[in-house]
């Protein structure tokens, strides 16, 4: 299972989820199923939008774990 970090490397910046949302200028309802990994699909721009925001890798932004269904 892969899951998003996003709200991790936010707490370790200090910042808030209300920042990040303000700064990806996208629809709250689809940011915060993203932040909760609450989505099946993440678009490549949304990712790379979050890897300049946050600073970081990709590899940083996504943890793999393997967790059954």
């Amino acid at each position: 299972m892969v899951k998003l970090k996003a709200a991790e490397l936010l707490s370790k910046k200090g910042k808030t989820k209300y920042w990040l949302y303000k700064q990806m200028g996208m629809s709250y309802q689809n940011f915060s199923r993203m932040l909760n990994n609450e989505t099946k699909s993440i678009q490549y721009s949304n990712i790379e939008a979050l890897c300049q925001i946050l600073e970081c890798t990709p590899n940083e932004l996504f943890e793999f774990t393997e967790d059954e269904y």
